[in-house]
Protein backbone atom coordinates (compact mmCIF):
# COMPACT_ATOMS: atom_id res chain seq x y z
CA UNK A 1 0.00 0.00 0.00
CA UNK A 2 0.97 3.59 -0.54
CA UNK A 3 0.03 6.78 0.67
CA UNK A 4 -1.17 9.69 -1.57
CA UNK A 5 0.07 12.74 1.03
CA UNK A 6 1.32 13.07 4.55
CA UNK A 7 0.97 16.33 6.66
CA UNK A 8 1.23 17.01 10.40
CA UNK A 9 -2.42 17.82 11.99
CA UNK A 10 -4.24 20.98 12.82
CA UNK A 11 -6.96 21.71 15.47
CA UNK A 12 -9.91 21.36 12.50
CA UNK A 13 -8.46 17.51 12.21
CA UNK A 14 -8.78 16.23 16.09
CA UNK A 15 -12.38 14.80 15.37
CA UNK A 16 -11.06 12.94 11.99
CA UNK A 17 -8.31 11.67 13.98
CA UNK A 18 -9.77 10.51 17.12
CA UNK A 19 -12.12 8.47 14.96
CA UNK A 20 -9.49 6.89 13.17
CA UNK A 21 -7.66 5.88 16.57
CA UNK A 22 -10.68 4.45 17.72
CA UNK A 23 -11.35 2.31 15.08
CA UNK A 24 -8.39 1.49 14.84
CA UNK A 25 -8.30 0.59 18.89
CA UNK A 26 -11.65 0.15 20.09
CA UNK A 27 -14.49 -1.03 17.86
CA UNK A 28 -17.08 -3.31 18.94
CA UNK A 29 -15.93 -6.12 20.05
CA UNK A 30 -15.40 -9.03 17.52
CA UNK A 31 -14.33 -6.44 14.90
CA UNK A 32 -11.94 -7.52 12.31
CA UNK A 33 -8.54 -5.68 12.70
CA UNK A 34 -5.27 -7.54 14.59
CA UNK A 35 -4.72 -4.43 16.14
CA UNK A 36 -7.85 -3.47 18.01
CA UNK A 37 -7.65 -4.07 22.14
CA UNK A 38 -11.64 -4.10 22.76
CA UNK A 39 -10.91 -7.61 24.51
CA UNK A 40 -8.49 -5.77 26.76
CA UNK A 41 -9.97 -2.18 27.35
CA UNK A 42 -13.62 -0.62 27.53
CA UNK A 43 -14.67 2.91 26.50
CA UNK A 44 -12.55 5.14 23.92
CA UNK A 45 -8.92 5.28 23.09
CA UNK A 46 -9.02 9.18 22.59
CA UNK A 47 -11.36 12.04 22.92
CA UNK A 48 -11.74 14.68 20.45
CA UNK A 49 -10.31 16.97 23.25
CA UNK A 50 -7.42 14.43 24.00
CA UNK A 51 -6.27 14.34 20.30
CA UNK A 52 -6.67 18.67 20.23
CA UNK A 53 -4.66 19.09 23.68
CA UNK A 54 -1.68 16.70 21.55
CA UNK A 55 -1.59 18.69 18.49
CA UNK A 56 -1.49 22.01 20.44
CA UNK A 57 1.42 20.84 22.64
CA UNK A 58 4.55 22.10 22.01
CA UNK A 59 7.15 19.93 20.89
CA UNK A 60 4.25 17.45 20.09
CA UNK A 61 2.64 16.60 16.82
CA UNK A 62 0.20 14.22 14.87
CA UNK A 63 1.60 13.26 11.49
CA UNK A 64 -1.49 12.19 9.18
CA UNK A 65 -1.80 9.39 6.35
CA UNK A 66 -3.94 9.46 3.22
CA UNK A 67 -4.94 7.47 0.41
CA UNK A 68 -7.48 8.45 -1.82
CA UNK A 69 -8.21 11.95 0.28
CA UNK A 70 -9.06 10.12 3.34
CA UNK A 71 -6.85 9.70 6.83
CA UNK A 72 -6.17 6.19 6.73
CA UNK A 73 -3.33 6.44 9.28
CA UNK A 74 -1.93 8.60 12.10
CA UNK A 75 0.82 8.90 14.39
CA UNK A 76 1.58 11.15 17.55
CA UNK A 77 5.55 12.07 18.15
CA UNK A 78 6.30 14.14 21.49
CA UNK A 79 9.93 15.50 22.44
CA UNK A 80 10.91 14.57 26.02
CA UNK A 81 14.03 15.59 27.02
CA UNK A 82 16.80 13.93 24.75
CA UNK A 83 14.71 11.05 23.57
CA UNK A 84 10.90 11.16 21.66
CA UNK A 85 7.67 9.18 22.42
CA UNK A 86 5.71 7.52 19.85
CA UNK A 87 2.28 6.50 20.19
CA UNK A 88 -1.05 6.51 18.87
CA UNK A 89 0.05 4.82 15.61
CA UNK A 90 -3.68 3.95 14.00
CA UNK A 91 -4.52 2.81 10.40
CA UNK A 92 -7.84 2.14 9.02
CA UNK A 93 -8.77 -1.51 9.94
CA UNK A 94 -9.54 -1.79 5.92
CA UNK A 95 -6.16 -1.21 5.52
CA UNK A 96 -4.01 -3.17 7.92
CA UNK A 97 -1.58 -6.07 6.71
CA UNK A 98 -0.76 -4.19 4.04
CA UNK A 99 2.22 -2.06 4.86
CA UNK A 100 0.61 1.27 6.44
CA UNK A 101 1.50 1.17 10.00
CA UNK A 102 5.24 0.21 9.08
CA UNK A 103 5.43 3.45 6.72
CA UNK A 104 3.87 5.33 9.32
CA UNK A 105 6.27 4.25 11.99
CA UNK A 106 9.27 5.04 9.69
CA UNK A 107 7.77 8.36 8.91
CA UNK A 108 7.18 9.10 12.65
CA UNK A 109 11.46 8.28 13.43
CA UNK A 110 12.38 9.94 10.11
CA UNK A 111 10.26 12.98 11.09
CA UNK A 112 11.92 12.90 14.80
CA UNK A 113 15.65 12.53 13.84
CA UNK A 114 15.35 15.59 10.97
CA UNK A 115 12.99 17.84 13.45
CA UNK A 116 13.50 17.26 16.72
CA UNK A 117 16.64 14.97 17.14
CA UNK A 118 16.43 12.03 19.50
CA UNK A 119 18.80 9.79 21.75
CA UNK A 120 16.09 6.90 21.87
CA UNK A 121 12.41 6.46 20.57
CA UNK A 122 10.32 5.30 23.28
CA UNK A 123 7.23 4.05 23.50
CA UNK A 124 4.43 2.06 25.43
CA UNK A 125 2.58 -0.93 24.33
CA UNK A 126 0.08 -3.04 26.39
CA UNK A 127 2.02 -6.42 27.51
CA UNK A 128 -0.27 -8.71 26.61
CA UNK A 129 -0.59 -7.47 23.46
CA UNK A 130 2.17 -10.21 22.29
CA UNK A 131 1.70 -9.58 18.23
CA UNK A 132 2.17 -5.75 18.40
CA UNK A 133 5.14 -6.64 20.58
CA UNK A 134 6.60 -8.35 17.97
CA UNK A 135 5.71 -6.02 15.25
CA UNK A 136 7.44 -3.42 17.27
CA UNK A 137 10.96 -5.94 17.76
CA UNK A 138 10.76 -6.72 14.21
CA UNK A 139 11.45 -3.18 13.72
CA UNK A 140 14.32 -2.59 16.41
CA UNK A 141 12.44 -2.39 18.87
CA UNK A 142 13.35 -3.86 22.32
CA UNK A 143 11.78 -4.55 25.86
CA UNK A 144 13.38 -2.37 29.17
CA UNK A 145 12.11 -4.74 31.24
CA UNK A 146 9.69 -1.66 32.36
CA UNK A 147 6.21 -2.92 33.31
CA UNK A 148 3.78 0.14 34.57
CA UNK A 149 0.64 -0.68 35.85
CA UNK A 150 -2.35 0.74 32.97
CA UNK A 151 -2.46 4.44 33.09
CA UNK A 152 -6.31 4.56 34.52
CA UNK A 153 -5.42 8.62 35.31
CA UNK A 154 -4.72 9.14 31.25
CA UNK A 155 -8.48 8.49 30.71
CA UNK A 156 -7.65 6.29 28.01
CA UNK A 157 -10.20 3.30 28.96
CA UNK A 158 -10.76 1.13 31.48
CA UNK A 159 -9.09 -2.15 31.47
CA UNK A 160 -11.29 -5.58 31.70
CA UNK A 161 -8.69 -7.15 33.80
CA UNK A 162 -7.77 -5.00 36.01
CA UNK A 163 -4.03 -6.17 36.30
CA UNK A 164 -3.37 -5.11 32.77
CA UNK A 165 0.19 -3.96 31.91
CA UNK A 166 2.14 -1.75 30.24
CA UNK A 167 5.24 -2.58 28.59
CA UNK A 168 7.95 0.13 27.88
CA UNK A 169 9.88 -0.34 24.53
CA UNK A 170 12.67 1.71 23.18
CA UNK A 171 15.51 1.78 20.15
CA UNK A 172 18.19 3.46 20.16
CA UNK A 173 18.65 6.50 17.16
CA UNK A 174 21.62 5.62 15.27
CA UNK A 175 23.51 7.56 11.95
CA UNK A 176 21.36 4.45 9.74
CA UNK A 177 18.20 6.27 11.31
CA UNK A 178 19.71 9.43 9.53
CA UNK A 179 19.32 11.23 13.21
CA UNK A 180 20.65 14.56 12.77
CA UNK A 181 20.55 17.99 14.65
CA UNK A 182 17.12 19.29 14.97
CA UNK A 183 16.20 21.66 12.26
CA UNK A 184 12.86 23.48 11.20
CA UNK A 185 10.59 22.20 8.33
CA UNK A 186 7.25 23.96 7.21
CA UNK A 187 4.37 21.95 7.45
CA UNK A 188 4.26 22.85 3.73
CA UNK A 189 7.12 20.73 2.92
CA UNK A 190 6.62 17.75 4.99
CA UNK A 191 5.07 15.95 2.02
CA UNK A 192 8.32 15.78 -0.73
CA UNK A 193 10.69 15.37 2.43
CA UNK A 194 9.10 12.20 2.87
CA UNK A 195 8.61 11.45 -1.13
CA UNK A 196 11.16 8.07 -0.46
CA UNK A 197 8.24 6.80 1.98
CA UNK A 198 5.15 6.54 -0.43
Amino acid sequence: MSFETFRIAGELDAMAIAQLVNNAYRPVLGSPGWTHESDLVSGSRASINQVAALISKPDSIILMGFKDSELVACVHVEKVGRNNHIGMLAVNPALQRVGAGKQMLALAEKYICENFGSEKFIMFVVSSRSELISFYMRRSYQKTGNIMNYPLSADFGTPINPDLKIEVMEKGCTVTDICCEPKSVSPLTLAPIYQGLL
